[in-house]
Formats: C-alpha cells, sequence, structure tokens
C-alpha cells in the first residue's frame, strides 16, 4: 500500500490553518501531519516529524515564507512546497522555483482548487523512471501545471463574469441579483445566470432575503474562504 504524502500547514491564521487542514484530509492519498503558525514552529515540527510537503503562507509573523524555503533548503530539508499568498508578483514566483515551491494557490480559494494542486503534485511525485526522451519529461513537468480557464456556459462572457466577480466581492454584506445587474450594466435576469455560475462553481453562496411582501429575493455573498 502508497504511503500517503505528509503535509505540514503553515500558517499564521488559526481558523485558516485549520480550514488548510481540513482540506487536506478530504483529498485521497494525503495526510496533514501538523500545523504551525510560524517559521520557527514549522523549524521545530520538521526536526520532530517526516513531512514530504509543505502547504506554506509566505506572510508568517516572524519570517517570510521565501526566506524559510531557503534557510530550510540550507538546512538540508527536503520537503517540497505549494505557497499559499494573496501577493501576485511574478518576480517572487521565479524566486520561489528555485527554493522548491512547486505550485502557487492564491487567496482565497475554495477546495476544489487545492485538490487540484495536491492531485497534480501527487501525479508529478509518483513520476520515476528513466525518461524515454523529451516529450515524456514535458508530460511529467506538465502534470505540475494548472489546466487553463475552463469552458463558460453558453451565452456567458469572461469580461463579465470578471465585473460581476469583482462587483460581488467588494460588496461585504453581498447583493441581489438586482444590485449586481445596477453595479455592473446589465440586466437582472443576465446577472442571475452570472452569479448562479458562481454559486456553482463554489465561489459564491446564496440565502433569501426575507423581510419584503412577496417571493423573497436570493441575496449573493462571495466565498471568503482561507
Amino acid at each position: 500500500m502508497t504511503e500517503p504524502i505528509r503535509v505540514l500547514v503553515v500558517e499564521d491564521d488559526p481558523v485558516a490553518a485549520d480550514a488548510h487542514v481540513l482540506y487536506v484530509g478530504r483529498v485521497p492519498g494525503f495526510v496533514a501531519v501538523g500545523k504551525a503558525h510560524t517559521g520557527a514552529e514549522a523549524r521545530r515540527m520538521l526536526d520532530r516529524i517526516q513531512v514530504d510537503l509543505l502547504l506554506l503562507d509566505l506572510h508568517l509573523p516572524d519570517v517570510h515564507g521565501l526566506h524559510l524555503a531557503r534557510t530550510l533548503r540550507a538546512a538540508g530539508y527536503h520537503a517540497d512546497v505549494i505557497a499559499v499568498t494573496s501577493a501576485r508578483d511574478l518576480a517572487m514566483v521565479r524566486e520561489g522555483v528555485s527554493l522548491g515551491v512547486v505550485q502557487y494557490v492564491l487567496k482565497p480559494f475554495t477546495f476544489s482548487t487545492l485538490r487540484d494542486r495536491l492531485v497534480r503534485y501527487a501525479a508529478f511525485r509518483g513520476t520515476a523512471g528513466e525518461a524515454s526522451g523529451q516529450d515524456e519529461v514535458d508530460r511529467a513537468l506538465a502534470t505540475l501545471r494548472a489546466p487553463g480557464p475552463s469552458a463558460l456556459p453558453k451565452g456567458l462572457s469572461a469580461p463579465t463574469l470578471k465585473r460581476v466577480t469583482e462587483a460581488l466581492r467588494g460588496a461585504e454584506e453581498g447583493l441581489t441579483a438586482s444590485g449586481v445587474g445596477e453595479s455592473v450594466g446589465i440586466s437582472r435576469i443576465t446577472a442571475r445566470r452570472y452569479l448562479e455560475h458562481l454559486v456553482e462553481t463554489g465561489r459564491a453562496g446564496r440565502s433569501p432575503l426575507y423581510g419584503q411582501v412577496g417571493r423573497p429575493e436570493l441575496m449573493y455573498r462571495w466565498i471568503r474562504s482561507c
């Protein structure tokens, strides 16, 4: 029986850390072996337990995640890293490649996003033996790459979806389809189609808005996961 991939969650926010541990535990072939809230705590845990993969938040209270990854490499630790960050600095992404960062996950993210990265990492980790040629090397590396944007349902456009997403993310209390329509400049019916797509893909939630005359309207809220 194949041993599960052992993951150490390194995240300073206790709620996010618990969520990450839960997410990891839901992916077959992975097990969360612990969680650390600082870089120093992560170092101590790595001295005590076997870890294959760090799910590493880059903004820790005592050290930047990439600096931690660099010191771990210098100290002889060989765990790979999936970086969790809200930063979108591509120079930082390039730096991370040389430090064992095999994937980046941008906050906020859903369980399905992390699951995809973990499954791809497991497939890459499972490659072994000698490649027969360049094509096989390319295929092995391609397993780490996230798939391209999936096709939208017929009638939905990426630019409008982006505007709807931005409107919903910027509304702390949520928005109705009418509110999104007014904000984006589309009809309520069109807005609802985009909002329902966000619900179906796990990026938004909905609940009835009571206290009105007649049928209650639906309130949509962005899911601010992790």
